[in-house]
C-alpha cells in the first residue's frame, strides 16, 4: 500500500515546484509528472505510467483534482476504475481522500453533479437541435455535392460511360460516397463501375 503522486502542467513555461513540494508533504513514495501537456490532450505518458504502477490498496494522490483531466466526467469515470480496482484516490487541495467514509460522500456528490451535466447537455443538445429544423435549418455537415452536380455524374456514368472511380476524382469525393450520394437522390438506382 503506497502513495503514488502525479502532478502535470499544460504549458513548458509553468513549474512542477509547487505540485512535487505538495506531493512529497503527502508522502509519496513515487511521483510521475507530464510538464507542458494540457488536460484535454490524450497522450499524458506521466499519467499513463502513474496508472500502470497502481496496485490494490495503492492511493492515486493529485495536488488538485484539474490535475487529473478537465471535464468532469472525465474525472468521474476515472475514480471509479480507481474503485473497480481496489485503488484510493486523494486531491490535496480539495481534501477529497476516497480511503476516508466523507471523502466517498464528496466523490458521490461530485459523480451525480457530473451525471446532471451530462443529462443537461443533452437536454440541450436535443432542444437545439429540435429548434433548428423547425425553424427550417439544415442539420449537419453541408452536401459535398449540390443536386446540378449529382445529375451530371449521373448522365456521365449512365451516357457518357464514365466509371465511378472517374467521377469521384472530379467531384472530390470517395467512390463509396458518390454511389451513395446519387442512390439516396434517387438519380441511379445502381451504379456498379
Amino acid at each position: 500500500m503506497k502513495k503514488i503522486g502525479y502532478a502535470r502542467v499544460s504549458t513548458e513555461d509553468q513549474k512542477l515546484d509547487l505540485q512535487i513540494a505538495a506531493l512529497k508533504a503527502a508522502s509519496c513514495e513515487q511521483i510521475f509528472t507530464d510538464h507542458g501537456v494540457s488536460g484535454r490532450a490524450f497522450e499524458r505518458p506521466g499519467l499513463d505510467a502513474a496508472l500502470n504502477s497502481l496496485q490494490e490498496g495503492d492511493t492515486l494522490v493529485v495536488w488538485r483534482l484539474d490535475r487529473l483531466g478537465r471535464s468532469l466526467v472525465e474525472l468521474v469515470r476515472l475514480i471509479e476504475s480507481f474503485a473497480s480496482r481496489g485503488i484510493h484516490f486523494c486531491s490535496i487541495t480539495e481534501s477529497m481522500d476516497t480511503t476516508s467514509s466523507g471523502g466517498r460522500l464528496l466523490f458521490h456528490v461530485i459523480a451525480a453533479l457530473a451525471e446532471f451535466e451530462r443529462a443537461l447537455i443533452s437536454e440541450r443538445t436535443r432542444a437545439g437541435m429540435a429548434a433548428a429544423r423547425d425553424s427550417g435549418q439544415r442539420l449537419g455537415r453541408p452536401p459535398a455535392m449540390s443536386h446540378d452536380q449529382l445529375k451530371e455524374a449521373a448522365t456521365a456514368i449512365r451516357v457518357g460511360g464514365e466509371s465511378v472511380h472517374q467521377v469521384a476524382e472530379r467531384y472530390n469525393v470517395t467512390p463509396r460516397s458518390l454511389r451513395r450520394m446519387l442512390k439516396n437522390a434517387e438519380l441511379v438506382t445502381q451504379v456498379t463501375q
